[in-house]
C-alpha cells in the first residue's frame, strides 16, 4: 500500500459528482490516487456503487470501501428511520446532516494518506449551492487543516498532509461545467438521498434539486433520470 515516489493523493469519494470533479481535478493536477468511500450504512447506498465506477474512471490505485455503520448512532434522515424532507432547500441545517460526517470521514481519510504516503487529500465539499451543512464550510476546512498537521507524524516532522478542497467556492454549476471540461461523465455519479425502488433519483430531495439546477443553470445535458423531474 504504501508508495514509495511520484506524487500520490487520497480523494474521500462519496460517489457524488463533488467528490467526482474533486477526484478529477487532483488526477489533472498530476496526483495518483488511492480512493476512499465510506460504507456508514447510507439510506442512498446506491452512491457507493457510482464511487466504484467513479474509482475506475479516475484509474485510481486502489478503492477502499470502509465498513462504519452510523446508524448505530442515528440522528440523521440518512442514517435512521426518518423522512428525507422533499420541500426544497430551506435557510436551516436539514435533518439530512449526519452528526461530524466530514470530520469522522477526513480523519480516517487522514490516516489512510499517512500509511500510502500520500502528500495530499481531496474533499469535494461546497459552500455555495448545498444544503448548508456546517462541515462545508472553509471554515472547517481551514481548522480540520490546523488539526491535521497537529496530530500526524507527518505534520510534526514538517511534512504536513494538504487538505484540498477545489470546489469550495464554486456553484452547482461550475462543477457541472468542470465535470465537463475534465471529460468526465457525470451520469456515473449518484447525488439523490432518497432512491426509489427501482434505482432513480427522487427528483424532490435537496440533493436532487441542486444537482438539476447545476446542470439547467451550466447549460448542458442533465444524464440524471429523475422519478419526479426537479
Amino acid at each position: 500500500m504504501v508508495a514509495n515516489s511520484g506524487k500520490f493523493a487520497v480523494v474521500l469519494l462519496s460517489g457524488g459528482l463533488d467528490s467526482m470533479v474533486a477526484g478529477g481535478l487532483a488526477r489533472e493536477a498530476g496526483y495518483r490516487l488511492f480512493a476512499l468511500s465510506i460504507d456508514y450504512n447510507q439510506r442512498h447506498r446506491l452512491e457507493l456503487q457510482a464511487a466504484g465506477r467513479i474509482a475506475s474512471a479516475l484509474n485510481a490505485m486502489s478503492h477502499i470501501v470502509l465498513p462504519l455503520d452510523l446508524t448505530a448512532f442515528g440522528g440523521s434522515a440518512l442514517t435512521a428511520d426518518i423522512a428525507v424532507p422533499k420541500e426544497g432547500v430551506g435557510p436551516d441545517i436539514p435533518i439530512t446532516y449526519v452528526p461530524a460526517r466530514n470530520t469522522i470521514f477526513l480523519s480516517l481519510t487522514l490516516g489512510l494518506a499517512e500509511v500510502a504516503g500520500a502528500s495530499d487529500v481531496f474533499i469535494g465539499v461546497n459552500a455555495l449551492d448545498y444544503s448548508g451543512y456546517p462541515d462545508c464550510r472553509p471554515e472547517f476546512i481551514d481548522a480540520f487543516q490546523k488539526m491535521a498537521t497537529l496530530a500526524t507524524k507527518a505534520g510534526v516532522e514538517g511534512n504536513p498532509i494538504h487538505i484540498n478542497a477545489p470546489l469550495q467556492h464554486m456553484s452547482k454549476a461550475d462543477i457541472v461545467r468542470e465535470a465537463h471540461r475534465l471529460g468526465l461523465d457525470a451520469g456515473l455519479s449518484w447525488s439523490c438521498y432518497d432512491p426509489t425502488p427501482d434505482g432513480k433519483h427522487c427528483g424532490l430531495c435537496d440533493s436532487c434539486r441542486l444537482r438539476s439546477k447545476g446542470f439547467e443553470e451550466a447549460g448542458l445535458p442533465d444524464p440524471t433520470i429523475y422519478a419526479v423531474k426537479p
